[in-house]
């Protein structure tokens, strides 16, 4: 059994739009671990992913805060991960890439662009669209990139409504 790690920091809309990726993560490894580094507001949502096995946070401070990165690193290299799957296409994850995560198969943006093809014509196609190629091209089949289907997340809030609301308005 290998470990996976997904790097998504973003915020509650990106959430969202990786749902029908990560249900792709996990339907491509089956038999592995799945992690997903992200930050401390969506540690509780993801906890209720299923697709999604351990969330780890990432506190994301600054660069400079060398003692923060060697911990960090020291955290994720128990991990062993074979294939990282960075999401969020950033500085920061190509920094981590570079110091942190040095081991495992990493697929990103970066590692997507063909030949000669320029990050900035990449980021022309939708978010959704590009996260369909960065799986396709790690070979993973991709049935649910395109349609995100966010329903692992509904909680059902009748009680606090009819408690402290008299059910007279709609929480999101």
């Amino acid at each position: 059994m290998s470990n996976i790690l997904i790097i998504k920091h973003g915020s509650l809309g990106d959430i969202v739009q990786i749902s029908g990726v990560l249900r792709d993560i996990r339907e491509n490894y089956v038999n592995s671990k799945i992690y997903i580094l992200t930050t401390p507001p969506y540690l509780e949502l993801l906890n209720k992913c299923p697709y999604v096995d351990q969330v780890l946070i990432d506190q994301r401070s600054p660069r400079w805060n060398i003692f923060y990165l060697i911990k960090l690193r020291q955290t994720l290299s128990k991990f062993n991960f074979s294939h990282i799957y960075d999401l969020q296409n950033s500085s920061r994850t190509s920094f981590y890439k570079k110091y942190i995560l040095s081991n495992g198969i990493w697929s990103s943006t970066e590692t997507t662009l063909k030949k000669g093809e320029e990050k900035k014509d990449f980021d022309k196609d939708s978010v959704l669209n590009r996260f369909k190629i960065q799986l396709s091209s790690s070979g993973l089949k991709t049935l649910h990139t395109l349609e995100p289907n966010f329903k692992w997340a509904i909680k059902n809030i009748d009680s606090i409504l009819e408690e402290y609301f008299n059910k007279k308005f709609i929480l999101l």
